[in-house]
């Protein structure tokens, strides 16, 4: 990034710091090389959630599964490896329906929103630390769980919100500049 220091540089991402326009003062934000959220669809009415410890937290939260990506690579694959490895799932079709920034404020963030249809059930594939349990719910009671606050992750609301949104006939993928459909390797 362009007249920015590392302050500090860990695994996954850096914490930089950088000079305003003006030059009369300075900021500090995270830099990330990006991430995933897919949203699994196991049926019409039916998604799969991951129930996930959060260590920053100390909470177990309800999310869609999610990761971050590895240099250089493509978005697509990141969501087939996070959602194999975090569900166990492998999908027929895949959309990108959105890409978004996860807190702009203070980190670089962005994200890219996969819809995964036509799964096929198959071994989670979790990392040593992961505290990861897929719950497949139906869509009435994840939000459901979202006016109750018992989703209270932000990539979540945004995925099954764009999925509500879709189901009703608010915003159609294809009516997406970003909207793009795969199919399985």
């Amino acid at each position: 990034m362009k007249d920015s220091r590392v302050r500090y540089s860990g695994q996954r991402f850096q914490v930089m710091q950088k000079e305003s326009v003006a030059g009369s003062s300075c900021w500090e934000f995270v830099s990330h090389p990006g991430s995933v959220v897919i949203l699994p669809v196991v049926d019409r009415d039916q998604v799969c959630l991951i129930k996930s410890h959060r260590w920053a937290l100390d909470e177990t939260l309800y999310e869609l599964p999610a990761g971050t990506l590895n240099e250089g690579e493509n978005p697509l694959h990141a969501a087939r490896r996070e959602l194999k490895e975090e569900t166990g799932y492998h999908a027929d079709t895949w959309e990108e329906w959105a890409d978004f920034y996860t807190s702009p404020g203070i980190l670089d963030e962005r994200m890219h929103l996969f819809v995964a249809k036509g799964l096929t059930p198959g071994q989670m594939q979790l990392e040593p630390y992961e505290r990861i349990e897929p719950v497949v719910v139906s869509t009435e009671t994840a939000f459901r769980w979202i006016a109750s606050r018992k989703i209270r992750d932000a990539k979540t609301l945004v995925g099954l919100l764009f999925y509500q949104a879709n189901q009703s006939g608010t915003i159609r993928p294809q009516s997406l500049d970003k909207a793009r459909k795969y199919r399985r390797d």
